[in-house]
């Protein structure tokens, strides 16, 4: 950066098939590599621009991730308060770790392998059990559920996922976009993850895994809507195509229980259709005013979509809400679930 002004000068004559003058094109943001090129000057914008080493555009300060970091794990901690194995266990010393933990310690291993609270203490703080939802009307548990954790292992797995999918997402995009993302996910996730369950009356889901898998989804959408301004399609796809396929195929392996695997499926597609929605890019318009040359015509430079990108947002848009409303629709209407009890809280 401080060498900016020795930097040798690229001759340029301004022309009006040339799309953009090479000297003053701004490298992209840090998680793409962008490729323009000049078909006039016969020079890549993209190599032009690192000659001359202009500053890169600005990343968002990424503050929403942490704190949904910090709330998963002030709940995780307030969740084994509640539970407080030691007096609501009928053999004390099954719990584990209780001399150490003491009223925080984690239910015995044959209830609960991820180290964690008891079945109705997670329903009684907001897990999610569809017959509650149901009968009672209690809705809040569809956004509610993905604050909770079954057990520290669970935790962790969880939130190392978040810091390292979301965080470089906000950077990118903002806490603005992030926000409705992550919620959205997450609502998807447990609403077809209640449909799943129908009179399945001892299932209590929890867990931010529906959101996580949106922010996969996520991911793959926006590389497809914005197509055209990644240099390596092929590799970007390839491997992001098999995060996901290792990550879904997880739920499925045989021996594995306790994985929703529903709620990954609802989250990522979410996930998919909030991509085409929140984060298309404009495949023009990146260069900032101050590195045009005096005098060059600017009319171009207005950020400026696709055709197929806007026809994806419409779909997508189409297809979120649709199938949001058939879910719930379902999930409330003609349903035998009203004439059964209610299951039992085991304390």
């Amino acid at each position: 950066m401080s060498n900016k002004s020795k930097a040798p000068k690229i001759a340029y004559q301004p022309s009006k098939t040339c799309s953009l003058p090479p000297k003053f094109y701004p490298p992209p943001p840090v998680s793409f590599s962008l490729f323009w090129y000049c078909s006039s000057c016969n020079l890549s914008c993209r190599q032009a621009a690192m000659e001359n080493k202009p500053y890169p555009p600005e990343q968002w300060r990424a503050w929403l991730t942490p704190v949904i970091f910090v709330v998963c794990i002030i709940m995780f901690v307030y969740t084994m308060h509640v539970n407080n194995c030691p007096v609501k266990t009928a053999d004390s010393h099954q719990c584990v770790l209780r001399d150490i933990l003491g009223r925080y310690s984690f239910q015995p291993w044959k209830e609960n392998y991820l180290l964690g609270p008891s079945i109705s203490t997670l329903r009684d703080l907001g897990g999610l059990d569809r017959n509650l939802i149901v009968r009672k009307n209690q809705k809040y548990r569809l956004l509610s559920s993905m604050w909770l954790h079954a057990g520290i292992i669970h935790l962790v797995v969880n939130m190392t996922s978040l810091m390292l999918v979301s965080y470089r997402l906000e950077q990118e995009f903002g806490f603005a976009r992030i926000a409705p993302l992550y919620l959205l996910s997450g609502f998807g996730g447990s609403l077809l993850s209640c449909l799943h369950h129908k009179g399945k009356k001892e299932i209590v889901s929890v867990g931010a895994s529906g959101a996580l898998f949106g922010l996969l989804g996520t991911m793959l959408s926006e590389l497809i809507a914005n197509w055209t301004i990644y240099a390596n399609k092929c590799t970007s796809l390839s491997v992001l195509g098999s995060v996901i396929a290792l990550n879904l195929a997880f739920g499925f392996i045989p021996g594995v229980d306790g994985v929703d695997n529903l709620a990954h499926i609802g989250g990522f597609a979410s996930g998919v259709l909030l991509g085409f929605i929140l984060f298309l890019r404009p495949q023009y318009g990146y260069v900032s005013e101050k590195y045009i040359a005096a005098g060059y015509d600017a009319k171009h430079r207005q950020p400026k979509y696709m055709h197929y990108q806007q026809l994806c947002w419409i779909i997508a848009l189409i297809l979120l809400v649709l199938g949001y409303a058939l879910g719930l629709s379902k999930l409330y209407k003609g349903d035998k679930i009203h004439n059964e009890p209610l299951p039992h809280s085991h304390s």
